[in-house]
């Protein structure tokens, strides 16, 4: 089969061609997926597509009409797929549901750990000779009150981290499942967490869970993490809360705008987002490009279930990972 994979980063090649024991014949397109692009998967019967490409209505029907027959997405998030036109289409849509929700879960915890020791800080002085520590002042994470949303897989194993480090844990989940939890309501978590990390996925439910609103029920100086959907954060709210020191730190893994960015050098280019240029101007932000997921151990159980998924289009099975509307 031939196999058409967007948004191909060098990277990830290696372990697609090392798990590909069928010897389909893979084509890595560097370009995103999106009106002009989905030509490129002409003669191709699978696309696989990352978690900014395009997977609206027209897309869809433009690789319909080129007669793909599986797009599978190498993420666990579908909020970029149009779910009710693939399904009018008649064109399935699989995902990697889990991959390592380990990995996600420890760049939570290296964000936190960045932002509260200010490491990253420190690092540049004393590559400078300074070794001064004025300004580098943090806290620990022992005793303090952590407000995880959401509890699937990576929600779960940062829970775990955190017991490690003696944190107080609450959680909160629409559909609360793991016994051992302590699930409160959204607004006391709001209101009680010092440290509140999201694990969400994207839905108009939680489109810009944290707004203005949000940020009025939170301690002063609480330390938002979001390693989830940029678009769960209301970047405009964000901004006003660490103006008016509400928010005393943010770390960011995602953001709102992210697919005009991210996985992307633009080094060279004059950044034309404002708000995100803003957002680099405070002291106390922490962002890094989309790779929370970024381990070799993910990215191997990433193209073993991408091709896991493949092979069931192959041997007419039922898939296992299908997203339905």
């Amino acid at each position: 089969m031939n196999i058409a994979f967007f948004s191909a980063q060098k990277y990830e090649q290696p372990f697609f061609n090392a798990h590909n024991l069928a010897n389909h014949t893979l084509r890595f397109f560097s370009e995103p997926l999106n009106t002009l692009t989905a030509k490129l998967a002409e003669d191709c019967q699978v696309v696989c597509a990352f978690v900014n490409d395009d997977l609206s209505a027209e897309v869809l029907a433009t690789l319909s009409a080129l007669n793909v027959k599986l797009v599978t997405l190498r993420c666990a998030g579908f909020n970029n797929v149009d779910l009710a036109a693939a399904n009018s289409l008649g064109l399935p849509i699989t995902r990697v549901p889990a991959y390592s929700p380990e990995a996600v879960a420890e760049h939570c915890i290296a964000l936190m750990l960045t932002l509260s020791r200010k490491t990253h800080k420190a690092y540049n002085r004393v590559k400078e000779g300074n070794f001064d520590l004025n300004g580098l002042l943090g806290f620990n994470l022992h005793n303090k009150t952590v407000g995880v949303i959401g509890t699937g897989k990576i929600g779960q194993a940062l829970c775990r981290i955190l017991s490690g480090f003696g944190a107080n844990v609450l959680a909160y989940d629409p559909a609360p499942s793991i016994e051992t939890l302590n699930y409160v309501p959204l607004d006391l978590l709001l209101t009680q967490s010092d440290i509140i990390s999201l694990h969400c996925p994207l839905t108009p439910e939680t489109h810009h869970l944290i707004d203005d609103a949000a940020y009025e029920k939170m301690k002063k100086g609480v330390m938002l993490i979001n390693t989830s959907r940029g678009a769960l954060v209301d970047t405009r709210a964000t901004i006003a809360a660490l103006k008016s020191k509400t928010l005393g730190y943010l770390g960011l893994d995602v953001y709102e705008q992210e697919s005009e960015l991210f996985f992307k050098d633009m080094s060279e280019e004059i950044i034309q987002d404002d708000e995100f240029q803003r957002l680099l101007t405070f002291p106390n932000v922490l962002i890094t490009g989309h790779q929370g997921f970024f381990t070799q151990e993910a990215l191997q159980e990433i193209a073993h279930i991408t091709h896991q998924n493949i092979e069931q289009l192959v041997q007419n099975q039922p898939f296992t990972n299908q997203v339905l509307p």
